[in-house]
Parts: structure tokens; sequence; C-alpha cells
């Protein structure tokens, strides 16, 4: 399964996506980004936006992978994609984060018009509801974009395929640690609380032990999202 999550909006979800949803449920996935700057230590290959040669010979030598497209250079991208006539095959699904601020839903419905445009089908392209409030139904939030997507039906829609606001993705930003293994960590960190001097000790267990407790909270939530993305229709 080759993956892009893409969007021409920053700030929706990108590499929390990729990084926290995708690429672990995706056995054996490289993860690989597509930056202009500030590369993280943890992705398995990063490349320039404009290197899409680079690009198109890595999709072929490798079975699974999640490329996480930077705002900043979906449109080369995409532009690419033009000129390398039938390159949009090289990937299986496109992912695009939406999130309820009426600029990005404009910039989510904008990214699936140039995706149809290059002759993308609607069946390899999926909508990903992200950040959402759970105080306000879905329907409401993401009206304009519902609304858009049942006159232009663009892409597969699912209500569930959602995730909402979480502070561990703040937390665990530029670490590397993976959220299965800080969640499945059978440190006692109350105990280490307890059993500590210095008030900075207790401190840091203290975060280590809300960490861990949002990383068991939000592991459902991810894994419901990943099984409405219907990846194994592809």
């Amino acid at each position: 399964m080759k993956i892009a999550v893409l969007s021409f909006s920053g700030n929706v979800g990108k590499s929390t996506i990729a990084r926290h949803l995708l690429a672990p449920r995706l056995p054996g996935a490289k993860l690989i980004s597509i930056e202009s700057i500030n590369a993280g230590e943890e992705l398995d290959h990063v490349i320039r936006g404009r290197q899409f040669a680079e690009l198109q010979e890595y999709l072929q030598v490798v079975e699974e992978v999640v490329v996480d497209i930077g705002a900043s250079n979906v449109e080369d991208l995409l532009a690419l994609m033009k000129r390398y006539q039938g390159s949009h095959e090289d990937f299986d699904v496109f992912i695009v984060p939406a999130v309820s601020a009426g600029k990005q839903q404009r910039d989510t419905m904008a990214t699936l018009v140039e995706l149809s445009r290059l002759g993308i089908p609607a069946a390899k392209v999926r909508v990903l509801f992200n950040m959402v409030e759970e105080d306000s139904e879905l329907e409401h939030q993401f009206e304009p974009l519902l609304a858009f997507l049942k006159e232009s039906p663009m892409a597969q829609v699912s209500l569930d395929c959602r995730l909402g606001f979480n502070e561990i993705y703040g937390r665990l930003s530029g670490s590397g640690e993976d959220l299965s293994a800080l969640a499945a960590d059978p440190t006692d960190y109350k105990a280490r609380i307890k059993n500590s001097t210095g008030s900075d000790s207790k401190l840091a267990h203290a975060q280590r032990l809300a960490m861990q407790r949002l990383a068991r909270g939000v592991l459902p939530e991810l894994d419901a999202c990943f099984e409405a993305l219907n990846l194994n229709e592809q």
C-alpha cells in the first residue's frame, strides 16, 4: 500500500496522520516526508518538493510507504505529476485531511479538485475529518465541505473517519516515540512519583504518566479511524 497524505492547507494534521495513524498500522511501512525545511529525525526518508524523479524511483522499490507532503510543496508536486504522465498511479490512496476552519475547508475542496483534474478517481481519495470538536456535530462543523462533496463526489467520505484534538500529538512531536509503545509501557509511574525525593523527578514521572494515559485513550480512536478508511478495498 502506497499512500499520499496531502492538502493545500497547513496545520491540518498531515504529519500526525502519517506518523501516528497510518505508518504504525501498515506493517513494514516506510515514512517519507516531502518538506522544504525542518525534517524530523524519526523519518525514514526526506526529500524536497521538486525532487520528484527521486520520489518516483523510491516508490518503485518499496511495498508499503506513507508519503507526508508538506503544504508548501503540494502545488509543485501536483504540477510535476501532470508532467510525468501516469505518475499518480504509483499511489494507491490519497488522504486529504480536513479541519473545521472555513479557509481550511476551502483548501480541502481545492485539493480535491486538483486531484480530480489529474484523473485520480474518487475511489482512491479519502477525506479524513481531523481535530473534530467533541461538543459539536461533525455534520455542522463541516457543512460546507460535506455539501461540496454531495454535489461533486470527488472522494470517499465516511463520518467515522474522524479524529478529535488530542494534546498527545504535540507532546510527542519531534521525539520519534511510538504511541503504542508508550501505551504499553509497563512502568509504574505512580510508584516512581511516590518514591522520588526531588520535585523535578516527581514532575518528570508525572508528565510520563500523563502521556501514557493520553496514549492509551487515543489508540482506540486511531484504530476506529483507520478501519473507516477502508484501505483494504484498494
